[in-house]
């Protein structure tokens, strides 16, 4: 459900649409969704793309070095937007061994058992604090079966270590098991149809460096898509420029806004869609609607847009 507050002109004579943002602008507030070959860490991965680009990057999710797919990383001021892609689930593509021989609706009905609040202790090679923690599977789904391998597509809460699942599961099954393969299908909203190999980013780069962008701008994507997992709230130029100046969003600045319930995290845009800023609603969208005044949106992160907003309030 949407709640339109005001008329939305996309005419406004400010801000950007992300769209038109020129390469020089897009390239350090771009995502670039990588497939992550087996072999390399999710670190010498972004150490790669920073040598293309000649900017900061990082990367949303460790993955080991034997484990492929999807993995987003933010180039120079997207860096810093990473950490909110972690709230958004995980989905995984599993290769598991029984250490024994077992029967397969047996195993239809054990890997049920997973699904929902699980415990887990990280495994030892981690680089994480060995200690219980709670993680949420919201799904398993056994694929194939052929003997003693199983192929498992599983949805879970980011920080659950499918290798502790399969482990976990082959217990419960009283004969023991091990992960044979693991790859991410999907991570902070992007499925691996998404992605690119790293080979593509470079060779997109170099046609860029001789004047041909039509490559480049193909591979990146610009950093509103990390905002895609929140409840969106577009806002009018004059509280867009405020916000950008560290203001909270009041209610006269609000134009339209998906539904959402006090205490959600939402995510501001400007009428032409630059991503402003994240913020934790005070109210309801529905209350927020009929409000005339008074402070809606607490904002806690601020993006870096290229348009340029009035300062002030009308």
């Amino acid at each position: 459900m949407k709640y339109v507050v005001d008329e939305v002109n996309t005419l406004s004579e400010w801000g950007e649409f992300p769209h038109d943002r020129s390469i020089e602008d897009m390239i350090p507030r771009s995502l670039v969704i990588i497939d992550k070959p087996e072999g390399p860490s999710s670190h010498q991965v972004s150490a790669w793309l920073k040598k293309i680009f000649d900017l900061k990057a990082g990367h949303s999710g460790t993955l080991d070095p034997n484990v492929t797919g999807v993995l987003p990383m933010g180039i120079g001021k997207t860096v810093r937007l990473l950490d909110l892609l972690h709230s958004s689930p995980k989905e995984y593509v599993a290769a598991m061994k029984f250490h024994g021989n077992i029967d397969k609706k047996e195993v239809a009905q054990v890997i049920h058992e997973f699904v929902g609040k699980i415990y887990q202790t990280p495994p030892v090679r981690s680089g994480v604090k060995r200690r219980l923690r709670e993680r949420e599977i919201h799904s398993i789904e056994l694929l194939e079966s052929q003997g003693r391998d199983h192929l498992l597509k599983v949805r879970c809460e980011s920080g659950t270590y499918i290798r502790t699942l399969c482990k976990d599961i082959g217990k419960a099954m009283g004969t023991g098991a091990h992960m044979m393969e693991l790859r991410r299908t999907e991570a902070g909203g992007f499925k691996e149809e998404e992605t690119i190999f790293l080979n593509t980013v470079r060779d997109a780069y170099e046609y860029y460096k001789v004047g041909k962008e039509k490559e480049l701008k193909k591979v990146l994507k610009p950093y509103e898509r990390a905002l895609d997992i929140f409840p969106k709230v577009r806002v009018k130029d004059t509280a867009a420029g405020a916000i950008l100046n560290g203001a909270d969003l009041a209610a006269p600045g609000v134009l339209e806004m998906d539904d959402f319930h006090a205490g959600d995290r939402v995510a501001l845009f400007s009428i032409k869609g630059e991503g402003l800023a994240v913020g934790e609603t005070l109210y309801d969208a529905e209350k927020i609607a009929s409000r005339e005044k008074g402070i809606v949106v607490k904002t806690d992160r601020v993006f870096s847009p290229t348009g340029r907003y009035p300062k002030r309030w009308n």
